[in-house]
């Protein structure tokens, strides 16, 4: 089972990616890119303030079982991104979509393998695929 626009999207990385082809620059690249990931949410906070971020230490009950856990889980994040912050975002989650088809061109891997391979996981294993 193929997905073509994954395919054709990774075929076309690997058409048009000139300059960076060395697996070192893929490399760095892709950590760069989920670099600027990070920076795009931390400036949604402290630059536009759009979202804010509460974290404290989750109070959990005794005995709770690892399925009821999420129940007792927060993503910390309050707001939601302004329409310029999600822009940024979109952007950025782009480039790491674009550096990881580029990787797994270097390496021969396909990517919607990878995606369907942890999909049959996360269906099997449910909430003990990985912590």
């Amino acid at each position: 089972m193929k997905d073509l626009l994954w395919d054709e999207f990774q075929e076309s990385v690997n058409e048009n990616l000139v300059h960076n082809r060395s697996i070192l620059d893929v490399l760095s690249k892709l950590h760069d890119s989920t670099s600027r990931v990070h920076r795009a949410i931390v400036k949604a906070v402290t630059s536009c303030g759009c979202i804010q971020i509460h974290a404290e230490k989750p109070r959990l009950p005794d005995n709770i079982s690892l399925r009821d856990l999420k129940h007792y889980m927060d993503d910390h994040i309050q707001g939601q991104l302004c329409s310029n912050c999600r822009e940024v975002v979109e952007e950025e989650l782009g480039r790491i979509l674009f550096y990881m088809a580029a990787l797994g061109n270097a390496v021969d891997v396909n990517i919607y393998d990878v995606l369907i391979r942890e999909q049959k996981k996360l269906s099997t294993l449910g909430i003990y695929h990985i912590s």
